[in-house]
Parts: C-alpha cells; structure tokens; sequence
C-alpha cells in the first residue's frame, strides 16, 4: 500500500516539474529571443524564424541603440519618475494602510470597503478626467503627471498594509500609548521600521509599474526634454520600417534593471506578499 501511495507521489512531483519546466521555456522564449535579436543584423532576423543564436554576433548594436537617442537624459527621467513615485506610495499608503488597521473609529469600515471599490474603475474611466485635471494645473509637458498621485495613496497597496499592520502584536501599540507617543509617531517608529517585508513588495511593484510605464508619458509628455527610456523605445518604430535589433538592445538593457532587482529582493518581495507578521494578539 506504501508502495502505491510513493508511486503516485513520485509521478504527481514529476507531473508538476514537467508542467513547470513547460511554463519556463514559454516563459523564457521571448527574452531569449529578443537578446539574440539584438544581436543580429535586420536580415538575419528576418531569415532566422525561431532560431535563439545568431551566426554573427553584433554586440555593436548596443552601443548603436544607446547613442541613437539621447539615453542619459531620458535615463534620468525615468529614474525621476520611478523613485519619488516609490517613495509617495510607501509614505502615503502605508500611513493610510496604518490608520485603517489600528484607528478603530465610527464609519472606518464603510470608508475602508469605499476605498476599495474605487478599485472596480478602469483607469480609462479616470484618464480622461485626470487628463483635464492637470491640463487646469499647468502640468502637462512635465513629470508632474508622472510623480503627484503617488502621494495620494492606492488602494491596492492601502490593502497591503492595512492587512500587514492589522496582524502586528497589540501590545507594542499599547506599551508605546503608556509612554506617551501619540498615532504618529507610533506609526513612524514602531510600524513602519516592522513593515519592511510590505515595504520591500510594495516598491518592487511600484518600480515595476512605473519603470515600464508608457500609457502615462506618452499621454502628458510632449518635448524630448521630459521623455522617458519606454518613450525612447518608441523612436526605433518609424512609419515605414522598424530597427527591430536595435529596439530589442535597447529593450534589453532597459529591461535588465527589473530583472536584478526582482532576484535581489525576492524573498522580502514573497514575505511582504504572503504577510508574515505575528497575527493579532
């Protein structure tokens, strides 16, 4: 009977590698296929079908990317409107997140599920307002669009900390209101130093989001002064024809930062996700 039952696990665990390994390579294939674009000609990659290794390797095609556009500025803006945006989203969020878990007052259970819903609305229902909305500020052709909702808090990530905060011990909370701290400085002092599992996960997608972001540069930002490294990958594809190895070196070493941060802050990444905090006492 033993000997069945370590039969089957032994086939189900290799069902599921196969399985895994299958969703790997789907995976992989593209990225795999990209790099060895961009290390090939136009007409090698129009006669090489589904090959992954170029015949001639043309690591020239980077530096030809990198100079076709001027990657420094725009270098720059994307990590303008890639930290501050991280740094609006921790600030904001997880003082509300902090509020909705530990501020127990009349009616914060009906704003909590009004937050959430506010969730359900595609954001091409609020672009268009969003869009008038710094028009009338005198914001457009900046990286104002880009950097300002930030700070104004998301609900999904509200939901993040909130559910974090919600688990952490009681009596921290109580131990510091005895030695006089008020909600502020409990949060700053005590939570928000816990919370670096939620912090971590929360600023991998927040870099994520915003690093890749195209839709929102592409709506607000008119001059070269102000574009973004996705806005530059735009300026390979002409109207006629497309530098496709140039693109995807560009792709490449634009895409690398997510990949490194992504494997370097992995498990703060998984335990800010799974939230790994005591529960509540």
């Amino acid at each position: 009977m033993s000997a069945n039952r370590g039969g089957k696990n032994v086939a189900t665990r290799m069902l599921a590698y196969v399985v895994l390994i299958a969703g790997s390579v789907a995976f992989l294939y593209p990225f795999v296929w990209m790099i060895a674009a961009s290390l090939r000609s136009l007409e090698e990659i129009a006669r090489s079908g589904m090959s992954l290794w170029p015949q001639n390797w043309r690591w020239e095609n980077y530096a030809k990317a990198l100079t076709s556009f001027p990657f420094g500025r725009y270098l720059v803006n994307s990590l303008i409107t890639t930290v501050l945006p991280i740094i609006g989203t921790v600030f904001s969020c997880s003082l509300v997140g902090y509020a909705f878990a530990r501020l127990k007052v009349k009616g914060s259970g009906l704003m909590f599920v009004l937050v959430l819903s506010t969730m359900l609305l595609p954001g091409e229902v609020t672009m268009i307002p969003q869009f008038i909305l710094f028009k009338n500020l005198g914001m457009l052709d900046s990286l104002y669009p880009l950097i300002v909702p930030a700070f104004f808090a998301s609900p999904f990530y509200i939901f993040l900390f909130r559910q974090f905060y919600s688990r952490l011990p009681v009596g921290l909370e109580e131990a510091a209101i005895i030695d006089g701290c008020g909600y502020f400085k409990i949060w700053r002092t005590i939570f928000l130093p816990l919370s670096k599992p939620a912090l971590m996960a929360v600023g991998v997608m927040v870099f994520m989001g915003s690093w890749n972001n195209f839709m929102g540069p592409l709506i607000y930002v008119n001059s070269d002064r102000w574009k973004t490294l996705t806005l530059g990958l735009a300026g390979f594809q002409g109207t006629y024809s497309t530098d496709t190895n140039l693109l995807m070196a560009a792709a490449v070493v634009i895409t690398l930062p997510c990949i490194i941060l992504f494997f370097t802050a992995q498990k703060a990444f998984m335990e800010g996700l799974t939230f790994s905090g005591s529960k509540e006492s």
